[in-house]
């Protein structure tokens, strides 16, 4: 029985550029051990192929939108079902996993029984087929040194979580935006901890561009992306990213949040809603920042 059952929803392999990323990617995840297993949900084209090739499960039946775009909570439920392990991680199908990715998840683990793990990611171009063998771990870490940017923390590309967590997930689509802040706000609402892992867990986002969507627009102008902040909750609710947790792990160990001008502002604005349910209260407060920072912008742009 595997202890951390990484699982995703791919996109087609139909494009080369995504192909080749995609197959990095999954080949990353089988890297880290007997510990982990791996599994891919959906029946996007080329990927039963690719699947086979790389030695994975995939499961193709999966719930789908109007629009084909596979559901969060179908791909959670199938790799809950298919799964046995105590662990689960959704990992986005261009990430590059190293092995503190494992190491981290023992660790949050025995410190906790409920929680979610999530983290900033490295953005990295990468146009060719790696090759995993010899000192590929530590090359892959001089590129991120060398070429390597850390994306602002908003937007998440996994989630760590006991099997006992997120049992039940609205129907949002995946690939848009809306649904990966929502799993923040529902750990922090539940009192699970919400563990900013960046310190601890180095991931890799292979860059590439939206052509993929419809229109080669951004996921966040897109109506599914409305249609996913709906069921989140709102707006506010959708607002949730890694200013809000309230853990960091740092060599080993829980530390508290870390606090500067940012995290406390989300710290009031958030307060409302996640004391009292009181959407309103945090909607007009948020406004309220929003106002101050325009209004300070104005003046500094004025000077």
């Amino acid at each position: 029985m595997a202890y951390l059952t990484i699982f995703s929803a791919p996109k087609q392999f139909t494009d080369p550029h995504i192909a080749t990323i995609q197959c990095n990617a999954i080949r990353s995840w089988y890297e880290l051990g007997a510990e982990v297993e791996v599994i891919l949900v959906g029946g996007e084209a080329g990927l039963a192929e690719t699947a086979r090739k790389l030695g994975v499960r995939h499961i193709p039946q999966v719930a789908r939108n109007e629009h084909g775009t596979p559901l969060v909570s179908s791909i959670f439920a199938t790799a809950r079902r298919e799964s046995n392990g105590p662990l689960l991680a959704y990992v986005n199908a261009d990430i590059l996993l190293l092995p503190e990715f494992l190491s981290a998840a023992h660790c949050v683990a025995e410190l906790a029984d409920k929680f979610i793990l999530v983290g900033q990611r490295w953005d990295l171009d990468v146009r060719d087929e790696m090759v995993f063998s010899g000192e590929w771990q530590a090359l892959l870490r001089q590129e991120i040194v060398s070429h390597g940017s850390l994306h602002a923390p908003a937007g998440s590309d996994y989630f760590i979580f006991p099997r006992t967590c997120y049992q039940e997930i609205p129907d949002f689509a995946i690939g848009r935006a809306g649904w990966d802040n929502w799993m923040i706000y529902q750990a922090r609402k539940k009192g699970w901890l919400a563990v900013d892992a960046t310190s601890s867990i180095t991931i890799v986002h292979q860059q590439h561009d939206y052509a993929h969507l419809p229109e080669g627009k951004t996921h966040r102008r897109l109506p599914e992306t409305d249609e996913n902040n709906r069921l989140a909750g709102g707006r506010e609710i959708t607002r949730f990213s890694l200013l809000d947790v309230d853990r960091r792990l740092i060599a080993g160990k829980l530390h508290g949040r870390n606090w500067n001008g940012a995290t406390l502002r989300r710290a009031i604005e958030t307060a409302p809603l996640l004391a009292w349910n009181n959407y309103w209260m945090t909607a007009q407060i948020t406004e309220l920042f929003h106002r101050i920072k325009y209004k300070f912008g104005k003046t500094k742009e004025q000077l």
